[in-house]
């Protein structure tokens, strides 16, 4: 019998060496097939694939699909609606009644115009800034100017609760007309009974210190800057510059004094003399009323200190413009004095509140547009106010 030959790796033949390479190639794919493969027991896999699947989500033209907005997106959108209409509800039409400290620790009042009470107290009014008309009437900015602070002294000379007005100042003056309709509005209010303290705080002078005139009593701090009784009306020109840039205008008048205190040429002595001519009728307005809200005040001193130069809240007190130094607290019982309250709550019947602050924003914002303060360039006007 044949001798039977042995078969090794060696010496296999070719078509087995094609095989095992052909097989080696097809488990190869198969590895990297499986390699991207998630095994059943791996949870945590499976979601996190699950997810991408999801975000990588394709529309039917083939393009991937947008992620839609969730539930806590839609709920806080809906929220913010709600607050902001709420909010806009309130600063139209002020809340009821509630109460606040005030920095001496007394509780003041707040109400709405519908809120009523019985109870006796004192009104609180702010005169903030320099004093003239407002311009804007929006619903969206603060009501500020002469017209809104002479609706609240009004309101409180009608409003039988209230026995006395303290008149809370912090102001470098205003405009004549403007100056004159608070002081005007508060004669009035004395009129009716009601007692008013003016307060000084950092700065109550020329036409802040000419409304203060019309108060029974005046308190002022040691250091607080007063005084300042004149009027000033200044004109701009800008001849000079013109003339660099080769600009000229041609104004077309009914008469010669038509343009008087135009900036675009100069002011002839007829026209000065004119202008001089009606500060000077303002100021002795101003000065008629100095004499009578302080006729304690010596002649020789009402003179001297009527020149238009400022002093100190002590300086004041010793020449007798006010009769007494202290702040917010001594004001308020001094008007609680005057009015026969022991203590003295005060009502504030449209106070500085929320809607005054966040309205304040947008007015200020207002007040701030180059159009705004281009037109109180142009606009001359005579004004009982401190300037340097």
């Amino acid at each position: 019998m044949a001798e039977e030959k042995n078969i090794t790796p060696e010496n296999k033949p070719e078509e087995t060496n094609i095989k095992s390479v052909i097989d080696w190639e097809q488990k190869l794919k198969e590895n990297e097939k499986t390699a991207y493969e998630i095994e059943p027991e791996d949870s945590f896999k499976k979601e996190f694939l699950s997810n991408q699947t999801v975000n990588t989500a394709h529309t039917a033209d083939g393009k991937p699909a947008k992620e839609q907005p969730g539930f806590w997106f839609f709920l806080l959108l809906l929220a913010f609606c709600i607050s902001a209409a709420c909010g806009v509800y309130l600063s139209v039409h002020p809340g009821a009644l509630c109460t606040q400290k005030s920095s001496s620790g007394k509780i003041f009042a707040s109400s709405s115009a519908k809120s009523k009470s019985t109870k006796e107290g004192i009104a609180w009014i702010k005169v903030r800034g320099v004093i003239s008309e407002s311009e804007d009437s929006s619903p969206f900015n603060m009501p500020t100017g002469a017209s809104y602070i002479s609706k609240r002294i009004r309101e409180a000379a009608k409003d039988d609760r209230i026995k006395a007005i303290v008149l809370d100042i912090n102001s470098p003056g205003g405009t004549v007309a403007s100056v004159q309709e608070i002081y005007d509005e508060l004669l009035k209010a004395k009129g009716e009974g009601k007692k008013i303290v003016a307060l000084f705080r950092d700065v109550a002078a020329s036409g802040a210190f000419y409304i203060a005139m019309a108060a029974d009593k005046i308190v002022a701090e040691p250091g607080t800057i007063t005084g300042s009784v004149g009027v000033i009306m200044q004109t701009g020109n800008v001849v000079g510059l013109f003339d660099k840039l080769g600009i000229k205008v041609n104004p077309v008048t009914s008469g010669k004094y038509k343009d008087i205190g135009s900036a675009y040429r100069e002011m002839t002595p007829a026209e000065r003399a004119l202008l001089q001519d009606m500060v000077n009728d303002t100021y002795s307005q101003f000065l008629e009323a100095v004499k009578a809200g302080r006729a304690g005040v010596k002649a020789e001193d009402l003179t001297e200190y009527t020149d238009g130069r400022v002093f100190t809240g002590q300086r004041a007190f010793k020449l007798g413009f006010v009769d007494q130094l202290g702040g917010e607290e001594t004001a308020r019982l001094l008007a609680g004095e005057l009015a026969g309250l022991e203590d003295p709550k005060v009502i504030i019947k449209k106070g500085d509140g929320f809607r005054e602050m966040l309205l304040s924003f947008g007015s200020n914002m207002e007040n701030k547009t180059l159009s705004k303060q281009l037109q109180s360039m142009n606009t001359p006007s005579v004004s009982y106010l401190w300037v340097f």
